[in-house]
């Protein structure tokens, strides 16, 4: 490429959703409906989990994590598409660009080690009962969740790091509704063969590693379970672990979707990074809870506080009342 085709890009334009303009504005409600819900809902998830000293445990001290990284995912990218959806400005800084890729990146992985270290805790409740607390110990979950902070956070600078060296071209629209590392790769004028080894190199190992935990996992649990057939085991292990593998079938599924089925960025795409950046993380405070008992306790316990405190603070006001009477 010639060097007058180089230029030093100060933004992108970010083609957003494929929408047709007519329908802007009831995309924009639903979109803000659906951030807000994974917003509250995921911080409903949170509060409970701190209150009730019930839910101290492995699986809900991880599946709070997972809701915090499920808040920060969704945020990453949904405000700057709200914005862009009502301002009709696509443009997005070089700088933001970056900073948003860098966060992603974060949280994706995140997202992808916490869901591996909750398979090993369903895995070691079913198969290791007995010896549950004793293997699942605090410091153990601490490290696990402070190695998965630390590997997410490594593999997000190392490519943000590599992108940041590349040149782009005149050419900066992205047909995306956020800066994805493919895409980006796509618009560079420079080689970029190492930022595509580290990703199917580093990137791809640690994706199919906790993939891999994961299908090991459950493949040890079902043939515990189918070895000693039994309804009851079947449920309470299906009661146990339904939840978090309905939530791992979204996310993989539709992630493998948007890196593996095609090489270029189409409508099918963009709707399935919808699902698994947008409706993945609103979906999860609904799946965890709807089938879970503890869950449902505890926010029982929290609505019962609340109209408790309201009653006691109306108390003084309706003596008041009588007295002035």
């Amino acid at each position: 490429m010639r060097p007058e085709n180089h230029s030093s890009v100060s933004q992108f334009l970010l083609l957003g959703l494929p929408i047709p303009p007519g329908q802007q504005g009831e995309f924009f409600t639903l979109f803000l409906g659906m951030y807000l819900t994974t917003v509250l809902g995921n911080l409903l998830i949170i509060l409970l989990i701190r209150l009730d000293s019930r839910l101290h445990t492995p699986m809900y001290f991880f599946l709070s994590h997972l809701a915090f990284s499920d808040i920060s995912l969704s945020s990453v990218t949904v405000p700057k598409m709200l914005m862009n959806m009502q301002t009709r400005q696509q443009s997005i800084s070089y700088v933001g660009c970056i900073t948003q890729l860098y966060f992603f990146i974060l949280f994706a992985g995140l997202d992808n080690f916490l869901l591996a270290v909750m398979a090993y805790d369903r895995y070691v409740a079913i198969c290791h009962p007995l010896h549950y607390t004793t293997i699942m110990r605090e410091g153990l979950c601490m490290l696990l969740v402070m190695g998965s902070w630390i590997t997410a956070c490594g593999n997000s600078v190392l490519n943000t790091l590599l992108l940041g060296g590349l040149s782009f071209s005149a050419n900066n629209t992205i047909p995306h509704f956020y800066c994805d590392l493919a895409a980006l790769l796509k618009l560079s004028c420079s080689n970029v063969y190492l930022n595509k080894l580290m990703i199917f190199t580093e990137a791809g190992m640690l994706f199919f590693l906790c993939f891999g935990v994961i299908l090991g996992s459950y493949i040890r649990i079902g043939t515990i379970m189918l070895r000693v057939p039994s309804t009851k085991r079947l449920f309470k292990a299906f009661s146990t672990c339904g939840s978090h593998l309905f939530v791992v079938s979204l996310y993989y599924g539709t992630s493998a979707g948007v890196y593996f089925s095609s090489s270029s960025w189409g409508s099918k795409d963009i709707i399935a990074s919808v699902m698994y950046t947008v409706v993945t993380p609103m979906l999860n405070p609904f799946i965890y809870s709807l089938r879970n008992r503890d869950i449902k306790q505890a926010l029982e316990m929290c609505v019962n506080r609340v109209k408790f405190f309201k009653q006691q603070s109306l108390n003084p006001l309706v003596a008041v009342r009588s007295i002035g009477r």
